[in-house]
C-alpha cells in the first residue's frame, strides 16, 4: 500500500483531450463527481493519463514479471472475480494452491514423502510471506522461553544491511529488534561469521538472502548453517535459519543444482519465494513453505467456519484474488523443470551480453557477480564529472527506467546503476541499452566540457584577462561542486 497525498492545486479538475465528445465540464480530481459519465469517457480519461506511466517492459528497476503468455492471461481474466478466501465455493482453486505449495516444497528439497502434504501457503507477495515466517519464529521462541521461565519480551533477528525493506517492516510492526551486519566496499552481502557473532539467546532466527536486491548475489547459507550449528552446540542455543529466496528461489534450483541453500541444510526451517518475480507470474503472489508442521506453531493457524465449511488459514490478508495462484499453477505445468531451466539460462546469457557491453565502454566497474540473479549492477570509475544519477535520469529520454542508488551502511559512498534481466529482456534490447548508455556518456562528457569552458571564460572575465588562471585542480573542484548541486536532491538509498 502507498499512502496517498492530494497535492493542493488551483486547478483541481481533470481535463481530457476527448472530453468534448462525451462531457462538457472537467472532472474533479479529489472528490467524487456529482454525475455519471459515459463508459467510453471514463475509459478514455483514465487510459490517456496512464499513457504517462513508464513502459513496464523497459522498467529495468523491477524484478516483477511484465509478460505472460496469452493463454495464461485468459485464465487470469476468467478468475478475476474469484475471491480466494471462499475455499468452499472455489475448491479447485484451493486445490491448485495446495499443488503449488507441494511443488515448491519438493523443488526446495523439503523432507517430505511423495504422498505427504507440504506445509506452506500462498501470499500476496514475499513481504507477507516474510511476515508469516517471522511470526512463526517469534512465537516458537516465545513459547520456548516461557516454558523455561525466561524473559520473552526482547526478541531479535539477525540479517545483513542489504535486506529488503519488508524485513524492516516486520521488525517494526511486530516489535522485533533488527540486528544488521553492516556492509563494506567490495562485499555487499551478509558476512556469515559476523552474523553468527551477533546471535544471542534472544535471536529468533538468522535471515539469509538468496539473491540480494542490491547486487543479485547469493549469501553463503551453507557456511551460515555450519557456523550456526557450531555456535548452537557450544552455547546450548537453538537458533534456526530463514532463507529469503524472493528473487533467487526460482533460479538456484535450475542453474545451481549442487548449491546447498535450502531444506537440505538442517537449520533452514522456512523459505519464502516470489511467484511474481522469477516464478514468472504477474504481481502479486508469493509463497512461504516450512520444513515440517513442527516449525509452524498451531496457534497461529485460524480455523474459520465461514460460508459452510472449516477453513484453516494463516495469512495477514483475508480477501484476495485467485488469478495469480491459477497463473502460478499454469506456469508450473506449462514449463516444467526443463522450461524454467531454459528461461533462466537465457536470462543469464542476456545478462552476460549486457555486462560485457557495459565493460567495453571503459567507464564502469561491474559490482554484481556472475553467479546469482541475472542482473548487472555497475558503478562509475570516475564520478567527479557526472554521477550514476545523471546517467539514470538521461536514460529516461530513451524510455529506459534504470535505477541509481547508494549502498546501505557501511558502504554508503558507493553509488551504482542496476539492470534486472527478466524473461522479456531480449539480447537485442540488451544491445540497444548499451548503445543508449554510450550516447548518454557522450552527451554528459560534452556537457562537462561546455560547463568547464563557461567557468574558464568567467574566470578570464573576473581577472580582466590576466595570464594567471586557476589551476586545473581548482577548475575541476568547481565543476564537481556544480554537479553535486544538481544531484543532491535526487540521491537515494532505497531500491526495490
Amino acid at each position: 500500500m502507498v499512502l496517498s497525498k492530494a497535492v493542493p492545486s488551483h486547478d483541481a479538475a481533470l481535463h481530457c483531450t476527448f472530453a468534448s465528445r462525451y462531457v462538457r465540464d472537467p472532472l474533479p480530481r479529489f472528490k467524487l463527481p456529482e454525475e455519471s459519465i459515459p463508459k467510453e469517457a471514463a475509459y478514455q480519461v483514465i487510459n490517456d493519463e496512464l499513457m504517462l506511466d513508464g513502459n513496464p517492459r523497459l522498467n529495468l528497476a523491477s524484478f516483477v514479471t511484465t509478460w505472460m503468455e496469452p493463454e495464461c492471461d485468459k485464465l487470469m481474466m476468467a478468475a478475476v472475480n474469484k475471491n480466494y478466501v471462499d475455499m468452499d465455493e472455489y475448491p479447485v482453486t484451493t486445490e491448485l494452491q495446495n499443488r503449488c505449495v507441494n511443488m515448491i516444497a519438493h523443488l526446495f528439497n523439503a523432507p517430505i514423502g511423495e504422498d505427504e502434504t507440504a506445509v506452506g501457503v500462498g501470499t500476496v507477495g514475499s513481504s507477507e510471506a516474510i511476515m508469516l515466517a517471522g511470526l512463526a519464529f517469534k512465537r516458537k521462541w516465545q513459547n520456548k522461553r516461557k516454558a523455561e521461565g525466561k524473559p520473552y519480551d526482547k526478541p531479535n533477528i539477525v540479517t545483513g544491511a542489504n535486506v529488503q525493506v519488508c524485513w524492516e517492516k516486520f521488525a517494526r510492526y511486530f516489535e522485533v529488534e533488527l540486528k544488521e551486519v553492516k556492509l563494506k566496499e567490495g562485499y555487499y552481502i551478509m558476512n556469515p561469521e559476523k552474523a553468527v557473532e551477533m546471535v544471542d539467546e534472544n535471536t529468533i532466527c538468522v535471515a539469509a538472502i538468496l539473491g540480494s536486491t542490491l547486487t543479485g548475489e547469493f549469501e553463503d547459507v551453507e557456511k551460515l548453517n555450519e557456523l550456526l550449528t557450531q555456535k548452537n552446540k557450544e552455547t546450548g542455543l537453538d537458533v534456526p535459519i530463514h532463507v529469503d529466496a524472493a528473487s533467487g528461489g526460482f533460479i538456484a534450483p535450475f542453474l545451481y543444482k549442487d548449491l546447498l541453500w535450502d531444506f537440505r541444510l538442517p537449520l533452514v526451517k522456512s523459505i519464502n519465494v516470489s511467484g511474481h518475480k522469477y516464478g514468472l507470474v504477474y504481481p502479486g503472489v508469493g509463497w512461504v513453505v516450512w520444513r515440517s508442521k513442527e516449525d509452524l506453531p498451531d496457534e497461529l493457524i485460524f480455523h474459520i467456519n465461514y460460508l459452510g465449511t472449516d477453513q484453516p488459514t494463516f495469512t495477514l490478508n483475508f480477501s484476495k484474488g485467485s488469478s495469480q495462484i491459477i497463473a502460478q499453477y499454469y506456469q508450473f505445468i506449462r514449463l516444467g523443470f526443463e522450461g524454467y531451466k531454459d528461461i533462466m539460462e537465457n536470462c543469464m546469457e542476456n545478462a552476460k551480453v549486457l555486462r560485457e557491453g557495459i565493460e567495453q565502454t571503459g567507464c564502469f566497474n561491474i559490482v554484481s557477480k556472475e553467479v546469482g540473479v541475472p542482473l548487472v549492477a555497475f558503478a562509475l570509475k570516475d564520478s567527479t564529472k557526472y554521477t550514476v544519477f545523471n546517467i539514470s535520469e538521461n536514460l529516461r529520454r530513451f524510455g529506459w527506467i534504470v535505477p541509481a542508488y547508494t549502498m546501505p551502511a557501511d558502504a554508503q559512498h558507493i553509488a551504482v546503476l542496476r539492470v534486472v534481466v527478466r524473461e522479456d529482456f531480449s539480447r537485442s534490447l540488451a544491445e540497444r541499452l548499451v548503445s543508449d548508455i554510450q550516447k548518454v556518456l557522450g552527451e554528459l562528457e560534452e556537457h562537462v566540457q561546455h560547463v568547464t569552458q563557461i567557468i574558464t571564460t568567467q574566470i578570464d572575465i573576473e581577472t580582466g584577462g590576466a595570464v594567471t588562471h586557476k589551476s586545473e585542480l581548482e577548475i575541476a573542484e568547481e565543476v564537481i561542486s556544480y554537479w553535486k548541486k544538481i544531484v543532491k536532491a535526487k540521491k537515494t538509498s532505497g531500491v526495490c
